[in-house]
Order: structure tokens, then C-alpha cells, then sequence
């Protein structure tokens, strides 16, 4: 007889376990405890006599599974037995199946993705990080593993402060089969909502670089942040040149004048003595402006000699891995008499440092672009001039200099290490032209710094 609702409520323990049977095979368990759960009783192959071999099924505990859904459960389990499956075994591979979507959530799959991708190891970063605060990308060596040919230290940080910023908080916790578009677009204009529109394009290419890889390796079947995307989001702003005071000019005379003028504006400033030499060797050797913040001491080459020189190593330059790991990949900065200048005052501040430019608080930390940022602003340079402008001052300058030779618009490119894509020839041109290099460097200090104090004048003067 067929059980109803009544007569499983009202089962009640015994001094033995007993069944309630049901149909079709479908039985409840009742313990000695009052415990009450859904079993089914099947055949299925033969045993080690050769007969049919009995088994029993699991269905759930009641009241969390009901008769109702208990009765659906094993007809299911009979339409499994009529295509030849074990149910028991379905179920097991069910159930692991469900272990394996959880362990495969979005953040599992893009750490690992991420990893392999950039070299670094987020075990040991986090590692480093607990032992020695907020790490630093020139400490990357400490995480990544050099025998992989991943990213650049700046891009791989880069990439991971994205993640966990935008994509983890929203998406990580999520199985990443679960993930659709929707849910990536709410996450994008999120971004784009905050005013972050390029990231969001960024993130959005990493996103589906991410689900790229796991179709790849058969955890997820489909991209939920294909390219197509990028039509429902905002427009990428288009890129701004970064401003330089020679902006607008035509005459060679006004981009000189101006460029003086703002080397004696900032230098008028009451700020600390390091912060104004790191712009006036910017604005002498019209290197990026990283490349002066990470400046080492030991990376300086006869600052008593009469070839002076700045070797900045491969690992700090812009490119990409392969560049920064090339051999003889150095950049090679002739000094001019005044960039030693500076180089010999501010030994005085911080010749006992590893660093040139060492933050206040933290003296292996080096000071960052927004100090030199912030000392523009207060000369009243905001929107006219960024550390990155004396680039462009130095290029259109020298390049339009009435008494320019010819091969001398090379050898400028050269000097701002802009190289050719031709490895060979890129790899021989970093320490080509070093006599005219270092005339150029010279020829341009002399042009710019006129009218201005010794660097010494700047040291044990007051900052505000």
C-alpha cells in the first residue's frame, strides 16, 4: 500500500530500525533515533555469484526531501536503470561534479590564469607582503619565477590590482560557469559609473583572456566578455598628449626661454632640496620619470671622470619582459657637467641610501611621479607641464636647433630610448654615437640651465 503524507509524519522510532514501503521499490527508513530517510531498493549488474546484484539508493532525510519529491527521485532513478546507468553511481558523479564547480570559482581560475600568464607566484607575494608591508614591483624577483617568459613586473602588478579591486569583490566568490553577461556588464558599469572607463575596457579584455583560458582547459564553455562588448560600453576617451611647456611654440628661442623659466619657478618653491633635484635631473637627461624616482647610487659610472655616466639597467625600462631580462639591454646617459652637480649636492641628502630619491617615510621606498606632480602644481604648471613634458622639451628643442647635423635627430631618438623594433640592430644602437650623445647632453644643459643657483644653494633652506 501506497504511503500518503499522515503516515510519514506519524512513523515514530522502535526499538529497531524499520521500512514504511512505498511504491515501485521506494521505502522510508526509520531509525531508532527518529531519523527518517527516502531509500530505494534496485538491481543492478551481477555480483561475484553471478546473480543480479542488490543495491540501495539514498535518496535524502524527509521532511527536507518530501514524499512527493521523493516519489520523483526514483522515477528518475528508474529512467537511469532503463538506459543502462548505475543511479548510485550517477549520483556520486553528480555530487562530485558540484565539488569541482565550487572549487572552480571565477577568482581559483583567474589566479591561476594569472599566474601562469605573468611568472609570478601570488603564494609568495602574499608571502613577502605579510613580512614586509605593501610590496613594491622592483622587489618582483622575490615572487616570480624567472625561468617563465611572463609579463613585466609593472604590467603583472598592474593587472592584479585590477583583478582584486574590480573583478574578485564582484565575480570571485562566483563558479565561473555561472557567470554570464549581465553579470559582467554590471561589473563594467560599475566602473564606468565611477568615471573609469578605460579600466573597464582593460578589465574587460582580461576578463575574457581569463574565460578564454578556462574553455581551454574545459571548465567553462563559452566567453561571457567577448569583444562585441565594447559596443555597450562608453567610448574609450581618446588619448591625451601629456603636456609639455613647449606646447604651441614655434620659435626654438621661446621653448628655451620657457623651459628656464620653469626650472626657476619650481626651484622658487619651498620644498624639500631632493624633490627639486629629482626635476632639475629630469629636466637634464629627459629620462622617464620612474626611471629618476628608482634611481640607485650604483647604477652611476664616473661622476669624477671626464665621461660621467648613468647606467640604467634593463629590469627598469619601459618594454616588455624580453626587454627588460635583454642582455646589454642597459640604457647608457651621458652626463652632462650640471647633472653631476646635482648628482654631488644631493649625495649630501642621500648618499648613505641605496636610492637618489627615497620617500620620507620609508627610506628603500623610492618618492613617486605625484611628488613631482604635486611640486608643478604648486608653480602653478598644473595642465601645462608633467614630469613626462621634459621629454618632449628636450626632443623638440634639440631637434630644431638652427645648427642640427644630420644624423643627429637618430642619435636624440636614441637618447630617449627609442629604439629600433629590430633587436640586433636595437641591441648595437644602445651604446652607438656615445661621443655625440654626450655633446648633445651637454649642449642642452647649457642651453637650459641659465640664470640658476648652484644646486647647493637649495640645501638647509626651509620647506614651508
Amino acid at each position: 500500500m501506497a504511503l500518503n503524507d499522515a503516515k510519514v509524519k506519524a512513523a515514530k522510532p522502535k526499538a529497531k530500525a524499520y521500512k514504511l514501503s512505498d511504491t515501485g521499490q521506494l521505502f522510508l527508513h526509520v531509525t531508532t533515533a527518529g531519523g527518517k530517510h527516502w531509500r530505494m531498493n534496485y538491481t543492478f549488474g551481477k555480483n561475484a555469484a553471478g546473480k543480479p546484484a542488490q543495491k540501495t539508493l539514498t535518496i535524502g532525510p524527509y521532511p527536507v526531501v518530501s514524499l512527493g519529491e521523493a516519489r520523483e527521485a526514483r522515477d528518475a532513478a528508474k529512467k537511469l536503470l532503463l538506459d543502462g546507468r548505475d543511479p548510485a553511481v550517477v549520483k556520486q558523479l553528480t555530487r562530485q561534479d558540484r565539488s569541482a564547480a565550487a572549487d572552480a570559482t571565477f577568482q581559483k581560475i583567474a589566479e591561476k590564469w594569472f599566474q601562469l600568464r605573468s611568472g609570478w607566484s601570488l603564494t609568495k607575494l602574499d608571502a613577502w607582503k605579510a613580512e614586509h608591508g605593501a610590496a613594491r614591483v622592483r622587489d618582483a624577483a622575490n615572487w616570480s619565477d624567472p625561468k617563465v617568459r611572463g609579463w613585466s613586473a609593472v604590467h603583472s602588478d598592474d593587472v592584479l590590482k585590477s583583478l582584486r579591486k574590480d573583478a574578485f569583490p564582484a565575480l570571485g566568490a562566483l563558479p565561473i560557469t555561472d557567470i554570464d553577461t549581465p553579470k559582467i556588464l554590471e561589473v563594467l558599469h560599475a566602473m564606468e559609473q565611477r568615471g573609469a572607463i578605460e579600466s573597464a575596457h582593460r578589465l574587460r579584455q582580461r576578463l575574457s583572456d581569463i574565460f578564454t583560458y578556462a574553455i581551454a582547459a574545459s571548465i567553462a564553455r563559452v566567453d561571457p566578455a567577448p569583444a562585441s562588448l565594447t559596443k555597450v560600453l562608453q567610448a574609450k576617451p581618446k588619448a591625451r598628449k601629456q603636456p609639455s611647456i613647449v606646447d604651441g611654440t614655434q620659435d626654438n628661442d621661446e621653448r628655451i626661454a620657457r623651459v628656464r623659466q620653469l626650472l626657476a619657478d619650481i626651484e622658487a618653491e619651498r620644498t624639500r632640496a631632493g624633490t627639486k633635484f629629482a626635476m632639475r635631473l629630469l629636466a637634464l637627461t629627459a629620462v622617464r620619470p620612474g626611471e629618476v624616482a628608482g634611481a640607485e647610487w650604483t647604477e652611476f659610472e664616473g661622476l669624477d671622470g671626464p665621461a660621467p655616466l648613468w647606467r640604467i639597467p634593463a629590469a627598469r625600462m619601459k618594454g616588455d619582459r624580453d626587454r627588460k631580462e635583454e642582455a646589454g639591454g642597459d640604457h647608457l646617459v651621458p652626463l652632462s657637467r650640471q647633472a653631476v652637480e646635482v648628482l654631488v649636492a644631493l649625495h649630501q641628502l642621500s648618499g648613505r641610501y641605496p636610492l637618489l630619491f627615497p620617500g620620507e617615510r620609508f627610506s628603500h621606498r623610492p618618492i613617486s611621479e605625484n611628488t613631482l606632480n604635486a611640486l608643478l602644481k604648486r608653480a602653478k604648471y598644473e595642465n601645462r607641464h608633467v614630469p613626462h613634458g621634459f621629454r618632449a622639451a628636450f626632443s623638440t628643442i634639440m631637434n630644431e636647433r638652427p645648427n642640427r647635423a644630420d644624423d643627429d635627430r637618430a642619435v636624440i631618438d636614441l637618447m630617449l630610448a627609442h629604439v629600433p623594433g629590430n633587436k640586433v640592430e636595437a641591441a648595437y644602437n644602445r651604446a652607438a654615437y656615445m661621443p655625440r650623445r654626450r655633446e648633445l647632453a651637454q649642449e642642452y644643459a647649457d642651453l637650459i640651465i641659465v640664470g640658476l643657483e648652484p644646486p647647493e644653494a637649495q640645501l638647509g633652506r626651509p620647506i614651508r
